[in-house]
């Protein structure tokens, strides 16, 4: 066994690289939506038009159902539009008919004709719901299936990349894009999409019917669009930064009460229940402050866009009733084109809304892309190394690693670990333990040198074959919402019944479990709060004992149990590590005396290897470490 005699890098080196701070997302109550303007704000996108080509990729195998949308989109609109214009002629049949039945000069209303114009309108209201119908369940489906293959992109892209990527990446961050940025790409696509072509269709139509019944109402009708526009960019340039920095506050509010609430008890045990009351009405104040200053300009645009389109009511009834006069449109006419203008400035409306929709549909799509264009992980080797079997023969020869190549932090540590052996790995928190345990999985790849198990490099194995050689019992546990009899069995699927309750007994489980409420059928709940910590651990020696691996990784996990658990624990570890080559990260140093071989870790690297009783009589770090667990504290 060779030792590392040479000089040591200063300065704290970290067990895993660090980690870029992303911000979480914040969780906004109902408050936090921003009203009628909430559409104004929001990300956009470093590259639109990179990002909506890529997006508009994923529509390639729909372009028939995109095509067959679009025309029934257009359709559906047009067939509407008819609507006014029709029943124009039913009300000027009926002026008509009233005016000659008070003047006397003819035979009065034709009802014939009238029911005939109404039947059609109505036919053409139902042919445009039907054909709305149509589009909007063929775009939901095309929005849907574009959403399941982002996801089973994500899915399948999560899998193939490094965990390094997931060492600076906060958990929150990679959900967000999973599930919220993914969203919204599906509703943008499921209801903006149509909603352009109708608006657009309706705008286009709108505007040639107007201009078919009198060009005069139709320039006084369009005098009220630019004024209606600068309304609308005044009280946005004013309104935004209040909404942002609304949700700003409402994100902090919201921190604080969910920090006191989880903290409840010690707020409690310190006495800070007044502090907390005065830091939540700082907050609330600053949260009052912009929220009623947003709230009210967004609530005075509705009632200024009414006033303006009252005044632009009142034109258009002015000419319209000077060009009855003069006989040049009739009464069915005016009626027709004041329902146009009602409904010409909707669509604007709309198509204002939707580029805002589609700047944030831009900036989560591109997010998406982002992480499926991530770097992913070197390929496993086309022709990978299959063992028959698995002696447990370990060996680094000459191996250096930094999570930053410019920054080395293992340098030609060397050493080699015969099957069945008990190694331990010890050092100072933060020293490196785990990345010895992360080179061994090859969640990294070493930058020179080898890692051999039974000869082999472990890169010439697949990732997959390598990490079924290992079994991992990690102090931090992790069970899921489920059956203890499904936790159990989560390593080795195709385990009976009977393996399970051998496991479980192996691990000195199977006498708790059976005395749980439906014993190895009780479901863990979601945060596994139903069982002890101890018993956690228990399950997780059982899933190991379960898969049979050759060689295990085990993180010393009785530090916040109970004597009598710790012992049992310690008995499950001990049973499990019988045979198998071990390697045991050590918080404890005396429970580790007994280790065939122990590896110190200072800083990001081995400073010492050797037995026990060796280490202590050399009176180096070890001796050190060791010895400080008995010094007075004080």
């Amino acid at each position: 066994m060779s030792e590392n005699n040479k000089t040591f890098p200063k300065g704290n080196q970290n067990e895993s690289p660090n980690k870029t701070k992303t911000p979480q997302p914040r969780r906004h109550g109902s408050f936090g939506r921003g009203g009628p303007m909430a559409m104004m704000k929001g990300e956009k996108a470093r590259d639109f038009k990179g990002t909506m080509k890529k997006l508009i990729a994923y529509l390639g195998p729909h372009k028939l159902a995109t095509l067959i949308v679009i025309v029934l989109s257009m359709v559906s609109t047009v067939f509407s539009i008819f609507g006014p214009k029709i029943l124009g002629n039913a009300t000027t049949v009926l002026f008509e008919g009233v005016m000659e039945q008070i003047t006397g000069t003819g035979s009065g209303i034709d009802f014939n004709t009238i029911g005939r114009i109404l039947l059609t309108a109505l036919g053409l209201y139902v042919l445009s719901a039907i054909l709305a119908f149509a589009q909007g369940w063929i775009m939901t489906g095309v929005s849907v299936d574009i959403t399941y293959n982002l996801r089973k992109n994500i899915a399948s892209k999560i899998n193939r990349m490094p965990l390094k990527y997931f060492d600076r990446t906060s958990h929150g961050e990679v959900l967000s894009r999973i599930t919220n940025d993914v969203e919204t790409v599906n509703q943008t696509l499921s209801q903006s999409l149509s909603q352009i072509i109708t608006s657009v269709t309706t705008v286009v139509g709108i505007l040639i019917m107007m201009i078919s019944i009198s060009w005069q109402m139709t320039l006084v009708a369009l005098l009220i669009i630019p004024l209606s526009l600068v309304l609308v960019q005044f009280i946005v340039k004013h309104s935004q930064k209040y909404f942002r920095q609304q949700q700003d506050y409402l994100g902090n509010v919201n921190g604080h009460i969910e920090e006191m609430f989880s903290g409840h008890v010690e707020v409690k045990a310190f006495n800070a229940e007044e502090r907390s009351i005065q830091t939540f009405g700082g907050l609330n104040a600053k949260l009052y402050d912009t929220a009623w200053k947003s709230q009210f300009l967004s609530g005075v645009m509705m009632p200024m866009m009414n006033f303006i389109g009252n005044l632009g009511y009142v034109g258009v009834v002015v000419m319209g009733g000077y060009l009855a006069i003069q006989r040049v449109i009739s009464v069915g006419d005016i009626q027709a084109f004041i329902q146009y203008v009602r409904s010409f400035t909707q669509p604007i409306t709309q198509l204002a809304n939707i580029s805002n929709v589609l700047q944030q549909t831009a900036a989560a799509a591109e997010r998406v892309f982002e992480f499926l264009d991530e770097e992913e992980e070197i390929p496993d080797v086309e022709n990978p190394i299959e063992l028959e079997s698995v002696k447990g023969s370990v060996e680094f020869r000459n191996v250096h690693f930094g999570y930053d190549p410019e920054k080395i932090i293992i340098n030609d540590f060397s050493t080699k670990v015969e099957p069945g052996m008990r190694v331990a790995i010890v050092g100072p928190t933060g020293a490196g333990k785990t990345t010895l345990v992360k080179l061994l999985m090859r969640f990294y790849d070493v930058q020179k040198g080898q890692i051999l198990i039974d000869g082999h490099d472990i890169r010439n194995f697949k990732r997959s074959q390598l990490r079924c050689m290992f079994g991992m019992v990690l102090q931090d546990t992790w069970l899921f919402n489920g059956t203890i009899m499904d936790n159990i069995r989560y390593g080795n699927g195709k385990a009976t019944d009977e393996q399970v309750y051998a496991a479980a007994s192996a691990a000195h489980a199977d006498y708790f479990i059976r005395a749980l409420p439906g014993g190895y059928n009780m479901v863990l709940n979601e945060e596994t709060t139903n069982i002890s910590a101890g018993q956690k651990q228990l399950l997780t020696i059982a899933r190991a004992f379960l898969i049979d691996p050759a060689m295990l990784i085990l993180d010393e996990a009785t530090s916040s149990v109970d004597t009598h658990t710790e012992l049992l624990i310690q008995k499950a570890m001990n049973n499990l590590m019988k045979g198998r080559t071990s390697f045991v990260i050590a918080h404890r140093l005396s429970t580790i005396r007994d280790a065939d071989w122990i590896l110190v870790i200072n800083e990001g690297d081995i400073v010492e290897q050797g037995k026990h009783e060796e280490l202590l009589r050399n009176r180096g770090f070890y001796a050190d470490l060791y010895n400080s667990q008995f010094a007075p504290v004080g």
